[in-house]
């Protein structure tokens, strides 16, 4: 995993460096900038209200007695697609895009949900509740 993580490290910096390059060729160094600065605007746009969207689902599931543990995985996928689209380049910005959009962001919940319940099996995630 940490190895990933390096590789992920590495390569996507070059990889949008990359792409910013050719689009500052094929478009032009302003459009470009102004390009950016929008996906940023945005984005930040974006999250803020699928923030708060689902901060008012995650209150409204907690008085009436559940446990809003879907509208979390929303949150935490939120948090990560505005963080990632405050960085400059189109990679990252596709990929904020896909985490702050609902529909899409259902296929990472799936994934990660997934990945929770095997951990949770082979014993690599515990769970504490207090008594």
């Amino acid at each position: 995993m940490f190895r990933f993580l390096i590789l992920l490290l590495i390569v996507v910096p070059a990889l949008e460096v990359g792409l910013l390059i050719l689009s500052g060729y094929a478009l032009g160094i302003w459009p470009t900038i102004i390009l950016i600065i929008s996906t940023g605007v945005l984005g930040a746009w974006l999250a803020k209200r699928e923030g708060l969207q689902a901060l008012k689902v995650a209150q409204l599931q907690m008085q009436q007695g559940q446990l809003p543990n879907n509208v979390i995985l929303d949150g935490l996928c939120i948090l990560v697609g505005g963080v990632v689209l405050l960085t400059p380049g189109f990679l990252t910005d596709a990929f904020g895009f896909f985490l702050l959009i609902p529909k899409t962001r259902g296929y990472v919940k799936a994934f990660l949900t997934r990945i929770i319940h095997k951990m949770i099996q082979n014993g690599n995630f515990i769970i504490m509740t207090r008594r």
